[in-house]
């Protein structure tokens, strides 16, 4: 059973109509039809006044709901993160292959171009990190655990944590490396032309 349907039954089980419990909690009639049809759903607030008003607890009254919308919302999450790493996969290889061509055959308007699919690749980075701070995530393990919906048992958490001071200091060397390639290659590609 779900808020919609429990609103409808403590509702009908006090012989209230739909207008006079939307006037005990503020809200338009239209409002209480759309939350037991389950068109829209109550915020905290409400909850909590028809929680009182039903002379049940907040936890029995949304029991389920909430384990419905965590999985929703990690799902929904899961998805868009795996989308964004097949889009950034794809800026990368774009990026790399389009780089020796872009420079050497249009000069100019080729560093713009590849500068320009750099930024959205940069972007597209931007935006993984953030899901993985706000859900966070950072090692390569709670990454895949994250990805398979599954959380880490506290042993295995803490684990990880305690990975992250080197991971982060294996990136910046890691990066260092890579920007003093890509500006030899660079050099060298410019030098030739």
């Amino acid at each position: 059973m779900d808020v919609g349907e429990r609103i409808k039954k403590y509702r009908e089980k006090q012989n209230l109509s739909q207008d006079e419990l939307a006037l005990k909690i503020f809200v338009s009639r239209q409002t209480i039809s759309n939350w037991e049809t389950n068109k829209s759903y109550p915020d905290i607030k409400s909850l909590i006044m028809l929680s009182n008003i039903f002379n049940v607890s907040l936890d029995d009254f949304v029991k389920g709901d909430i384990e419905k919308m965590r999985k929703s919302v990690t799902q929904e999450e899961i998805k868009k993160f795996n989308k964004l790493g097949t889009i950034f996969t794809l800026e990368l290889i774009v990026l790399v292959i389009s780089a020796y061509p872009l420079f050497k055959l249009t000069k100019y308007i080729g560093v713009i171009i590849w500068g320009i699919v750099f930024g959205i690749t940069f972007i597209t980075a931007h935006k993984i990190e953030k899901m993985k701070k706000n859900n966070d995530i950072q090692t390569y393990k709670e990454i895949i655990s994250f990805i398979d919906g599954k959380p880490l048992t506290h042993d295995e958490g803490e684990q990880e944590r305690g990975k992250r001071i080197y991971q982060k200091i294996f990136a910046a060397i890691l990066s260092g490396i890579i920007t003093l390639i890509v500006c030899i290659i660079v050099a060298f590609i410019m030098e030739n032309l």
